[in-house]
């Protein structure tokens, strides 16, 4: 219903739904999570026709907002009016990951659309909550590897690990392994979410460094990293996972570090034989088999990998008509 206003006349629409005005909406995830920062990147490249801010105080408010993993900004937006699109980018769902406990977000169907990002292929670690629908593969928005490709990549996500089990793989099989990779590849560029300082500190004792480079995951694109590199080590996250599927490419999971990496890679090599680097000092890496061997068990149809167009798609329809 429209407003009145004194002189009788209609209020103007909110300049961010005027007609001819490009409908602006917020983009917000944990930098620091590896799954969240990909997830929202691999979303974002599908909303070409609208302009999006990663500011969260912009004036006006943004018509709709996609929220990878910040509970606290998805309670927190609608009461400015902010329709939010939110995504468990990492495979943990509200009860998993807090978020029923602290925000009430289980099942609830006006403040948030609620995504959870899950292969179709792979074995779920429990139904979906009331509310939350899976989205499939969040795949890149190229799916193509370059042809000419080089090197190693070295995705790691410290994000959530005990700080114990940091320490033991920065002190101990990281420095191995990416002496490994470098070898065997002519270089290796380390990427990683988050805990820089541990190990930059452990990369520092690497003999011949100028075969080494490390990277803090917000600031470079892991995506096209990825597709110039022959060899691809990484922690067990849906993030990885996703790429490696994807482009069918050869994936080598680095030691799973925290809970949530172990069950990950448990339920992951009960359909695809991914190798695990352990960094032993006498066999650093593992035989990888070849990509299509790898993948041989998981026939992927395409809607498994049109997750990030999916959630685009609901951001858009949310951006037009909020619930």
């Amino acid at each position: 219903m429209a407003v009145l206003t004194p002189g009788g006349a209609s209020s103007p629409p909110p300049e961010s739904r005027r007609p001819g005005t490009r409908q602006r909406v917020l983009l917000v995830s944990r930098e620091e999570e590896l799954d969240s920062l990909l997830a929202l990147r691999r979303v974002a490249a599908h909303l070409g026709e609208l302009a999006v801010t990663t500011d969260r105080s912009a004036e006006p408010p943004p018509v709709a907002a996609l929220v990878c993993d910040d509970e606290v900004a998805t309670v927190q937006l609608p009461a400015r009016g902010v329709p939010v699109v939110h995504l468990f980018s990492g495979g943990r769902g509200p009860e998993e990951t807090g978020v029923a406990e602290v925000t009430g977000m289980a099942g609830m169907a006006g403040p948030a659309l609620l995504w959870l990002h899950w292969p179709d292929w792979l074995p779920a670690a429990k139904p979906l909550g009331p509310g939350v629908r899976a989205a499939g593969t969040l795949a890149p928005v190229r799916t193509a590897r370059d042809r000419n490709r080089t090197g190693a990549l070295l995705l790691l996500s410290l994000w959530g690990v005990p700080d114990d089990e940091v320490r033991a793989f920065t002190d101990g099989p990281l420095r191995a392994l990416v002496r490994a990779a470098a070898d065997h590849a002519g270089h290796c560029d380390v990427v990683c979410d988050t805990g820089l300082a541990a190990v930059y500190s452990s990369l520092a004792a690497v003999s011949a460094p100028e075969a080494v480079g490390l990277h803090r995951a917000a600031d470079v694109d892991v995506d096209a990293l990825h597709a110039g590199s022959e060899v691809f080590l990484a922690s067990p996250t849906l993030a990885a996972v996703g790429l490696a599927q994807a482009r069918r490419a050869p994936l080598c999971f680095l030691p799973p570090l925290g809970a949530a990496q172990r069950a990950l890679a448990e339920r992951v090599r009960r359909v695809v034989p991914v190798p695990v680097a352990e960094g032993h000092a006498g066999k650093p890496l593992p035989y990888v088999p070849p990509a299509d061997a790898l993948w041989q068990a998981v026939d992927i149809p395409g809607d498994d990998l049109r997750g990030a167009q999916r959630i685009a798609r609901s951001l858009r329809q949310l951006s037009l008509a909020p619930l």
